[in-house]
């Protein structure tokens, strides 16, 4: 229970917990300084003061006891004694906290002063009207019944103006310690930021430019990892996307010589039913291997262009409509929006091919424009808004997990399993033109029955 609380506690940032962690280490430091100074070296030094001080009035007291009457009296007039204490002489003085270090010296002062005074001669500390020391002197000999109170200036070292001083200055050192710190912190996280920022960027599909190299060891170290990991990560993507181009361009020369040998071995007018179901066969291996074509280009080196999305949706939706599958199209008014023509118009193929292909009815396709609540507030309003579009269907939902699962090559829902023909890329490369556009993909249960598949894309498309 105490690991949970403690986690609560610290912050969450490690440039807070640094920070936090020079605090604490400075202030304890200073803390242990202070302890040390006043238990070693001053504390005896106020001891040693009022010692000295206690053997100056038991001094004077005896002076005054054996001085003749006449003289005693201008003698203790020159002294200000009294008959009764002032009312600003307290026996024990009220604490001063903004004081905290004068009150204890003060403390410690009186009481070493009052264990070497005799008993009967006690020390009041004046704070009101001026800080004065009161001494009650023994009567003397000719008047036994009057004993007075005499006022002596306070011992410098009973003071401790000049350590109180020594203790501020010590806390604004560590203050400016920790400021420092903190400015070093700052320093080391900005190359931290820029590896997160790339890290981002590789995972949302793009080439980072490579991180400095030239800062501290630790950090150097991490940023040479990094770009040894994203060249590599570049190589085996552009040798996986040529290995299956290269596949799939070099399966199709023996496919078509295959079909034009089925055509030209078949003699007229034989039963033609075989040739058919080849010729089915085979264009479900097309189609496969321009999914595999597909997967392994997906647009990287097409250049994004403006344009208008909802033209777009328009004219795929026309083309299907000619095919005999009606979309239902609700667009409301985009922003011109930079994107790859190519890569878009294969995105909203697959995406309106598998809602005819699963859904089947309750076709649809809508467009708006919606905030990004992932951005911070006070951000640029042009840059806090996204372009959705939506494709739905009525046919069977999928759970969440499985809907998920399809973003991953070669995974195909259990509502496709009947469906021959197919590879499990179709998803797959929505999601690899998406984020290649900033953007992403998002799976959404449908009013009235049914899934929406959002493609999510920033108005600031790369």
């Amino acid at each position: 229970m105490t690991r949970p609380l403690l986690r609560r506690l610290l912050p969450r940032t490690l440039l807070a917990r640094n920070i936090v962690l020079l605090i604490v280490l400075v202030m304890l430091s200073q803390i242990c300084s202070i302890a040390v100074l006043l238990h070693y070296v001053q504390r005896p030094r106020v001891e040693r003061a009022a010692t000295v001080f206690a053997t100056y009035v038991t001094t004077l007291d005896s002076v005054l006891e054996a001085t003749p009457a006449r003289a005693r009296a201008a003698l203790t007039t020159r002294l200000d004694a009294r008959a009764q204490l002032p009312a600003g002489a307290a026996e024990e003085p009220p604490p001063n906290v903004a004081r905290a270090y004068r009150t204890y010296q003060r403390d410690l002062f009186l009481d070493s002063l009052r264990a070497h005074l005799p008993a009967d001669m006690p020390a009041r500390w004046q704070t009101e009207g001026g800080q004065r020391l009161w001494i009650r002197m023994h009567a003397p000999t000719d008047a036994p019944n009057a004993p007075y109170w005499i006022a002596l200036p306070i011992p410098e070292d009973a003071q401790g103006s000049g350590l109180e001083a020594a203790i501020v200055l010590s806390l604004g050192l560590g203050i400016l310690a920790a400021l420092a710190g903190y400015a070093i912190q700052l320093h080391l996280n900005e190359p931290l930021q820029e590896l997160a920022r790339a890290a981002r960027h590789v995972s949302a599909g793009k080439t980072p430019a490579p991180l400095p190299t030239d800062g501290p060891t630790e950090i150097a170290a991490v940023s040479r990892a990094f770009n040894q990991m994203t060249q590599t990560l570049q190589e085996a993507e552009a040798t996986r996307a040529l290995m299956l181009a290269g596949i799939s361009h070099d399966i199709r020369t023996p496919l078509t010589k295959l079909r034009l040998s089925m055509a030209m071995a078949m003699p007229d007018g034989s039963d033609s039913s075989f040739v058919v179901a080849a010729e089915s066969y085979l264009d479900q291996i097309e189609t496969i291997l321009q999914q595999f074509m597909d997967y392994a280009g997906s647009g990287e080196r097409e250049a994004p262009q403006p344009g208008d999305l909802n033209a777009l949706i328009e004219r795929l939706a026309g083309d299907f409509a000619g095919l005999g599958h009606e979309f239902e199209l609700s667009l409301t008014k985009l922003p011109a929006l930079g994107y790859r023509p190519i890569s878009m118009m294969r995105l909203l193929m697959n995406l309106m091919q598998n809602a005819i292909v699963y859904g089947k009815t309750g076709l649809a396709v809508r467009s708006w424009v919606a905030a990004d609540v992932s951005l911070k507030a006070g951000g640029a309003a042009k840059q806090g808004q996204t372009v959705i579009v939506a494709v739905g269907d009525r046919g069977n939902g999928l759970s969440a997990q499985e809907l998920e699962q399809l973003k991953a090559p070669f995974q195909r829902g259990r509502n496709a399993r009947s469906h021959s023909g197919g590879t499990g890329l179709g998803l797959s490369i929505v999601e690899r033109i998406a984020r290649l556009h900033g953007g992403s993909l998002q799976f959404h249960a449908r009013d009235g029955g049914g899934l929406e598949v959002w493609v999510v894309l920033p108005i600031k498309a790369a």
